[in-house]
């Protein structure tokens, strides 16, 4: 059993505003802003298929869950560049699957 402290959605916020990001909601989704770049957040929880567009985009799992998390976006091959943010029950993160470069 999992012992999170805070659920993915408020822990992404967290770890984006932290990295100097403007940060809003847009449905079941984060929107991060920087300078230029807007990156879509998006919580990988259960076995849903990876969104289909988008030009940035970065989900963050539980630490035990980012494998399953980077096979699906393997076998899904979107065409935008993706990241995976594992987070630990302490709240830890690491970014630990990036896409290959096309």
């Amino acid at each position: 059993m999992r012992a999170v402290t805070k659920p993915l959605d408020e822990q992404a916020r967290s770890i984006f505003d932290d990295l100097g990001y403007t940060v809003s909601s847009r449905g079941s989704e984060l929107l991060a802003e920087r300078k230029w770049r807007v990156v879509h957040v998006t919580t990988a929880e259960g076995d849903g298929e990876p969104p289909e567009s988008g030009e940035y985009r970065c989900f963050v799992a539980s630490h035990e869950d980012v494998d399953a998390v980077e096979r699906r976006l393997e076998r899904a091959d979107p065409d935008y560049e993706w990241a995976v943010i594992g987070v630990d029950e302490d709240g830890n993160y690491e970014v630990t699957a990036r896409p290959p470069a096309r």
